[in-house]
């Protein structure tokens, strides 16, 4: 019996009519959502960078992913479980879908933000190298990395994914497997804070 389990396209959503949001009621069941950072990656160990950079998890990432996904089981729950494409938190989702048994959907706008000409620079690396851009960056999140993406930019793309995942998976448990930012953007979301409120959360990896 294969342990891998088969991409399937997200579902189409069902039709909702115009509505007033807060006078009239929803046409749809409420999605949970339970957000699940990757394992580690040689990247996260050095505490590198890494957005855009495709880095794979390590042999204990993949047991950091495997422990997440119990815990998941444990929940009880998830039917489905909606990946960024990269391969750290598409091999995280891959043992997330075995162990629950979900259906297994990549969702390109949760990968992580693309930190341009930090990639792969350790935090002290890029201050040295580019003091003035690291210090706009961390006080401002429309300010993007050189030839990278700011806050704003992943904020505007994690909104559609979720938009996506609640219309496809109306009253549905799903697992979004994704990383440190967009996990981030999607509890500022949640709690309709501002955007500003991401410097002060941390997200660990392989946590729930």
């Amino acid at each position: 019996m294969s342990t891998e389990p088969v991409d399937v396209p997200l579902p189409d959503p069902p039709p909702v009519g115009n509505r007033l949001v807060g006078f009239t009621p929803d046409q749809a069941p409420p999605t949970t959502f339970v957000a699940v950072r990757h394992g580690v990656t040689a990247y996260t160990i050095a505490k590198r960078f890494c957005g855009s950079t495709d880095a794979p998890l390590s042999d204990h990432g993949v047991r950091m992913a495997e422990a997440a996904a119990q815990r998941l089981v444990e929940r009880a729950g998830v039917s489905a479980v909606v990946t960024s494409p990269l391969a750290r938190a598409r091999r995280t989702a891959e043992i997330v879908a075995v162990a629950v048994g979900g259906t297994l959907h990549v969702e390109e706008d949760l990968r992580e933000c693309d930190f341009g000409a930090w990639e792969g620079l350790t935090f002290a690396e890029a201050q040295e190298r580019f003091p003035d851009e690291i210090s706009a960056w961390m006080s401002d999140p429309t300010v993007a990395p050189p030839g990278g993406e700011s806050f704003a930019d992943v904020r505007v793309r994690v909104a559609d994914a979720r938009d996506r995942i609640m219309a496809s998976f109306p009253g549905s448990t799903v697992a979004v497997v994704a990383h440190v930012t967009p996990i981030m953007t999607l509890a500022c979301l949640a709690m309709d804070a501002p955007l500003e409120a991401v410097y002060r959360l941390h997200i660990e990896a392989a946590s729930i």
